[in-house]
């Protein structure tokens, strides 16, 4: 079976991974020098100087979760998110709503996936506090100019939280270096971790109500939003490590166009709308189509028959599927991964066309 489902969730896992996951558990440190250890790994991939700044958490959503309600909101307040938002972010800004906070969505325009001239609009009338947008959308792959977000946000006093469940792991992330005042990130998609673990940067100038977040001099630890998986913290560590080493340097560009692949099948096919493809040079590696013939959980279906995973339908982001239009059925997600191949592109290339073919 291929796996094309990245986007999704990585695997399989690399060696490496397993082995520190096998390794936890078989003879766990039940003091906390390992999470102290791994904790301190995980900060320095990511950039970050210093481990008081990065709460691990049970994942991207619980990051997201945190980053929003631990916000001093006040009524009156206003909280921006793009229009590509999956629903991990979506749903505790709506929230906000009875703490007197507004939600205002930005909108993608026909070529940009943020319109940029109507964010600086609705940041110039007042009262945001904070713009949280995702690094690339969950659906079509597609980068938002994050830099440019934060940096505007910064010039109307706003902060920016960065959903990058979807770039982590396939990016580089200096943190300390860059211009985003939070960042959320999931370990088992890109940084290519088992589940159950995940976290959240801060810059040193963000205060929050929780302790974790500086109002205390109390660090981050192993129980601040649950007990961190120490097994799946190992994976995490091990995971970015395997990353960082130089064969892997150009991951992305090798899984680029491996999609490029299935871009070029999805082209021929009748009826076939893609979603995203026009910015595919700064996507990620993930074709997203639609066809008039065939419902997605049903081209999801046919694939799988034909021993290629793909992820037909919602993939958790209504919010992004009303933006693309292609709400309520979704869409065919395919999303390849660093250790994907030539082989498993080919594969799937003609496992599409003949799904496609067989719609007619």
């Amino acid at each position: 079976m291929i796996h094309l489902n990245h986007a999704g969730t990585s695997w399989p896992k690399p060696a490496c991974v397993r082995d520190a996951v096998a390794e936890t558990l078989a003879a766990p440190e039940l003091s906390d020098e390992g999470f102290d250890r791994h904790h301190e790994s995980v900060a320095r991939a990511f950039g970050v100087g210093d481990t008081e700044r990065l709460l691990l958490t049970p994942g991207a959503t619980q990051a997201l979760a945190v980053a929003v309600a631990d916000h001093p909101w006040q009524r009156g307040d206003r909280i921006v998110l793009s229009g590509l938002e999956h629903h991990a972010l979506q749903r505790p800004a709506q929230q906000l709503r009875s703490r007197g906070v507004e939600t205002i969505v930005v909108p993608p325009t026909a070529t940009e996936p943020i319109d940029v001239t109507r964010l600086r609009e609705v940041l110039s009338a007042g009262r945001v506090r904070m713009v949280a947008t995702t690094a690339a959308c969950n659906v079509t792959g597609e980068q938002l100019p994050i830099e440019a977000i934060a940096r505007l946000a910064h010039e109307y006093g706003a902060l920016h939280l960065v959903d990058g469940a979807q770039t982590a792991g396939w990016i580089d992330v200096d943190f300390d270096a860059s211009p985003f005042d939070l960042f959320a990130f999931a370990g088992h998609k890109g940084p290519q971790a088992p589940w159950g673990i995940g976290g959240l940067l801060r810059a040193p100038h963000v205060r929050f109500e929780s302790p974790w977040a500086g109002a205390t001099k109390q660090a981050p630890g192993p129980c601040d939003v649950g007990s961190v998986d120490r097994a799946a913290l190992a994976g995490l560590a091990a995971g970015l490590e395997w990353l960082a080493e130089p064969e892997r340097a150009d991951r992305l560009a090798k899984a680029r166009a491996l999609a490029s692949t299935l871009r070029a099948v999805a082209t021929e096919g009748p009826d076939v709308t893609l979603h995203g493809a026009a910015r595919a040079e700064l996507a990620m590696p993930t074709v997203a189509l639609t066809s008039n013939r065939l419902e997605p959980n049903e081209l999801a279906r046919r694939l799988a028959a034909r021993d290629v995973t793909a992820s037909g339908g919602l993939h958790c982001a209504p919010l992004a599927h009303q933006s693309l239009g292609t709400w309520p059925d979704g869409a065919l997600r395919l999303s390849f991964g660093p250790a994907s191949t030539t082989d498993d592109a080919d594969h799937a290339a003609g496992a599409l066309r003949e799904t496609l073919a067989a719609a007619d």
